[in-house]
C-alpha cells in the first residue's frame, strides 16, 4: 500500500490493512514529500505543479493490484483522489481497450459498469 498521509498509521490502522485487504507493506514518502505533504499551506490556490511530486512517487511505486491510501487535507487529498481515480480507469480502459477483439464488419456493444464501495 503506497502512502499519501499526514501522520503514521497507528497499529490499528496497520492491522485493519492486513485482515480486510491483506497489505504486507506500507511504502511511505520519502521524508522531504512528507514534510510537503503534511505541511500543505492552508490558504491560497494549489497549482497541479505543487502535486507533481506527490504524482510521481505514487506513479513510481505502485504496483499492479496495490492500494493508495490518501488522507490529509482536505484540498489536497480531494484533489489526488480525483487523479488517482482518473489515473486507474485511464489505465483499465487502456487495458480494456488493448485486450477487446473487434470483428472486421461487426458492430459489438460494449457496457462497462463501475461499482464504487464508499
Amino acid at each position: 500500500m503506497v502512502l499519501l498521509f499526514s501522520h503514521d498509521l497507528t497499529q490499528e490502522q496497520i492491522k485493519e490493512a492486513n485482515e480486510r485487504f491483506n497489505i504486507e507493506e506500507f511504502i511511505k514518502l520519502p521524508e522531504k514529500l512528507q514534510q510537503k505533504w503534511s505541511n500543505v499551506p492552508p490558504e491560497g490556490e494549489f497549482t497541479e505543479i505543487y502535486f507533481d511530486d506527490f504524482k510521481e512517487f505514487i506513479e513510481d511505486n505502485l504496483r499492479k493490484g496495490d492500494f493508495v491510501l490518501i488522507q490529509g487535507d482536505f484540498g489536497a487529498t480531494a484533489y489526488m483522489v480525483n487523479w488517482a481515480f482518473k489515473r486507474a480507469l485511464s489505465l483499465f480502459m487502456q487495458q480494456l481497450l488493448e485486450n477487446m477483439r473487434i470483428t472486421k464488419g461487426k458492430t459489438e456493444a460494449l457496457k462497462i459498469f463501475i461499482i464504487l464501495n464508499m
